[in-house]
Parts: C-alpha cells; structure tokens; sequence
C-alpha cells in the first residue's frame, strides 16, 4: 500500500465535548470529513480511528471503516500510530476529524510531495489569508515559511509582525490548515520526540518537529476550511456550507 489516510477523532473536548458528532445540515462533522476525503484519488484505504464507541457506531452509520483503539492516548498522532503500525504503507496522511471542509486535493497534494520526493519526511498545507480578524485569531495556526516552501515557524500570533517602518506595504499571511502527510518510518520518530518548550507554550504539536532540527514541506491551497473547535466555529462552516450549496 502506498498512501493511507487515518482520521482521529476523540469524543472529548474541553472547548467543545463531542464536536466530531455535532449536527452539520444532518450529518455529524464527522462525516463530512470522511465523505471529502473519500474523494481523494491517492489514497489506498482510509480509516477512522476513535477511542469512544459513540463515535465508531456513527462512523459505521454512514460506512466508514473504523478501528478503535486505547483511551490513553494523549494525541492523535499516537492513535494514528496505533492504527498504522502493523500496516505495510508508505505514506500516511493525518486528516482532522474536526475539519469539515477539508478539500481533497489537500491530501493528494501532501501524499504526492512525499512520493515524489523521498528527502522529504513530512508535510501540511497552508492558505494565503488577508482577513484582520483571522490573522489576529489565536484559534487559527499561522505559518511562516522559507524561500523552499519548508516552515521556518507556526504560531496562534498573527506572524510575520508588521513593523511600523517595514519596507513591506502589505505582508502576505498563511493560515496553517492541519493536514499532514509523513512517511511511516518518520511518523515513529515523530511520534518518540520528546514535548518541546515552544509546543507547551503555544500548544502547537508539530514545533517540537521544527525544534528537534527536522523539517516540514508547506503546500499552498486555494481552498479555504473552517476548522470546529467551538460552537460559533460550527456554525461558521454551516453558512459555509449553505453558501457552497447554492
């Protein structure tokens, strides 16, 4: 198998408890999700993994395949490498389950770089934002990247600062949409790194990448995502919807 897209999805939540689940114009978050990623053409098999029966009963509702696994796990990334481990694959993408809006050729474009290209180990998207509010959003990831496309730094802070005498009119912002792709192989060693200063300060996982000196390939998107993390998120992405259906 080349490609494999796993979706974690949790039942608890501190902002928002049982958000995979939530009604989006009668179907949960959850199926959203799977339905766009079911579009993806790169993709070998695709599989929820949840550790609450709640979420794989649904999840079979509407034809998802599902494996549950153990409670304890303290990030999706450890439930992925629970699914992935006894697996023969070479790509593995991580799709948010809290990402409703997510596009498919997100996770080709992810899955290509990394076939493509077998120096680089992990990947994610971004998109150009120009928006005041979601630059200033701290529920929305920023990302800043070098002249290769590789982060140089992700942030819940509006980066890059606009100086007052900066030479730049108008700075170009990225918002950091949470897809990743990684090589299996890499995927482990992510997985051992140890939790870094700058992830528990900004609570931001994939730093502790770019702190242990390794690398992140960011792909620019024309798509843009809501990702639900609150209420007022999820009804953001249903007028979202609402207007994409017109």
């Amino acid at each position: 198998m080349d490609v494999i897209g796993i979706i974690p999805a949790r039942y608890s939540s501190t902002r928002f408890e049982g958000k995979v689940l939530a009604d989006m114009l009668g179907k949960p978050v959850l199926q959203h999700v799977w339905e766009r990623a079911k579009q993806a053409l790169l993709l070998d098999d695709l599989i929820i993994a949840c550790d609450d029966e709640r979420i794989a009963a649904a999840a079979r509702g509407f034809g998802a395949k599902v494996a549950l696994t153990a409670k304890g796990h303290l990030s999706g990334t450890d439930r992925i490498c629970e699914v992935v481990n006894p697996l023969e694959v070479k790509i593995v993408v991580n799709i948010q389950g809290d990402e409703p809006l997510i596009h498919p050729t997100m996770i080709d474009k992810v899955a290509q770089t990394l076939l493509d290209d077998s120096a680089i180990s992990m990947a994610t998207i971004m998109k150009a934002v120009d928006e005041p509010e979601i630059i200033a959003d701290t529920n929305v990831v920023k990302v800043v990247i070098d002249k290769n496309n590789f982060a140089l730094y992700f942030s819940r802070a509006g980066i890059p600062f606009h100086a007052s005498n900066s030479q730049i009119s108008v700075p170009v912002y990225f918002k950091h949409i949470g897809v990743y792709g990684y090589t299996k192989d890499f995927l482990f060693i992510y997985k051992n790194l140890p939790v870094s200063y700058l992830e528990r300060t900004e609570c931001l996982e994939q730093l502790r990448v770019l702190e242990e000196g390794y690398k992140i390939k960011v792909i620019e998107t024309k798509y843009d995502t809501i990702g639900v993390d609150t209420p007022e998120d999820l009804a953001r992405a249903i007028e979202y919807l609402k207007k994409e259906s017109l």
